[in-house]
């Protein structure tokens, strides 16, 4: 049934070993020690994944009689030869002895199932955009489980344990560190990329190509709600790369606002900036906005008001909508620059009519004698920013030129 036996026989006690029972042991006692060792080793329960797998392996072999009196007889080579070896994934043989639940919460398959990776995309969207809400269609590409070997990769639907991994979908390396110190390292298997199977090129689906998985292009429709915030998350569950044994993850896009040429957005208020020449600030200004939403909105002043330099103004209920209550609505803010006359003098009628209009000139308290008596001076014009740079260049050269003078030789004079 097994085929010829080797003539050689090789180790035949490492098994025994391996669950710590003697070569008499019975099959109640191999199922106590397979427990206990299965249970220290597992991966889930923090333990070594190689003793795991060889746990397994030791026990699948000793507790099938036909398998344990080849091995007894011709040892782990024969078993190696095709005599009736280790062929079960450990995992499988674990939930098969202990059923589900065995750590208190799903089964072990279900808990082996790793947590698929999330995709994220950026959104760019406008300041109208949030402000009014949209719906931008995307075209995006993803794996999906193949449909055509419903994710096994084969055309018989089955698959060899990877020799590599033996079936774990990872392997441990070991390495020196120092004088008596090793070093562990666990990685994904590169023979079987993770799955812990393999699939011969014969058995291997023709639509996937064994690899269990197809493109697929996907057209998602996002919607943008009124009031969503720079950065905010609109998520898609489950919607990303699909694989075997894994759950979907989700897509996730990132809202990204690109400025704004007039508006400037905090929380749920708005900002603009607005420009008076003088005699608006002074004498009363009015000028049309046009908002988000694209309604003009009459801006004017109060009869009789003066807006000063850098003063800011507020309309109630035309700032942003709030996330998910679009009706309650923040601020708008309005802050007004004043614009002086550039240029050009002021003629002396001016100058008294304007005095009428606007308040008195404070009084001069010094008295006619002592202006006469102070140094007449002349104000001229300066750009500050380039005095301030050109001032700072000044203290570099200066400081440059101390450490010139720093460095050079000192001559010393000659005694008489």
């Amino acid at each position: 049934m097994f085929g010829r036996a080797p003539r050689k026989s090789s180790n035949n006690t490492k098994y025994y070993e391996i669950l710590g029972v003697s070569k008499d042991a019975n099959p109640d006692e191999l199922k106590k020690a397979y427990k206990k060792a299965a249970f220290k080793y597992h991966p889930d329960k923090g333990g070594n994944p190689e003793k795991f797998k060889e746990v397994s392996q030791a026990y699948e072999v000793l507790n099938d009689p036909e398998k344990r009196e080849i091995y007894d007889k011709y040892g782990e080579d024969a078993l190696k030869e095709g005599m009736g070896g280790p062929s079960h994934n450990p995992f499988d043989i674990f939930e098969s002895f202990f059923g589900g639940g065995a750590f208190g919460g799903d089964s072990s398959r279900g808990r082996r199932q790793k947590q698929g990776d999330d995709v994220v995309h950026s959104l760019k969207v406008s300041l109208e955009d949030l402000y009014n809400g949209t719906s931008k269609k995307l075209s995006l590409s993803r794996n999906v489980i193949c449909s055509k070997c419903k994710g096994k990769g084969s055309k018989s639907g089955t698959s060899g344990t990877c020799y590599g991994c033996r079936g774990t979908g990872f392997k441990v390396s070991t390495r020196h560190i120092g004088l008596g110190m090793i070093q562990q390292m666990q990685h994904v298997c590169n023979d079987c990329g993770g799955s812990g199977q393999v699939i011969s090129e014969k058995d291997k689906c023709t639509q996937c190509k064994g690899n269990k998985i197809s493109p697929e292009k996907k057209v998602v429709e996002v919607h943008v709600e009124k009031g969503m915030q720079h950065g905010q998350k609109i998520v898609f569950e489950g919607q990303a790369d699909e694989a075997p044994d894994t759950i979907t993850g989700d897509i996730v896009f990132v809202l990204q606002l690109k400025d704004h040429p007039k508006f400037k957005r905090k929380h749920d208020d708005l900002y603009i900036e607005h420009s008076l020449t003088l005699t608006e600030a002074l004498c009363g200004f009015q000028f049309a906005l046009t908002h988000l939403d694209g309604r003009q909105l009459l801006i004017k002043s109060n009869p009789g008001e003066v807006i000063k330099p850098g003063q800011y103004k507020a309309i109630n209920d035309e700032g942003m909508p709030q996330y998910q209550r679009p009706i309650m609505r923040g601020r708008l803010y309005i802050h007004f620059n004043v614009e002086f006359p550039d240029g050009g003098l002021i003629s002396t009628d001016q100058c008294r009519t304007l005095e009428k209009i606007l308040p008195r000139k404070p009084s001069n308290q010094a008295s006619q004698m002592d202006l006469d008596e102070c140094e007449e001076t002349t104000l001229n014009d300066v750009n500050m920013e380039e005095e301030m740079r050109r001032k700072h260049h000044q203290q570099q050269q200066e400081a440059y030129d101390e450490d010139e003078d720093d460095s050079a030789p000192r001559v010393q004079c000659a005694q008489q």
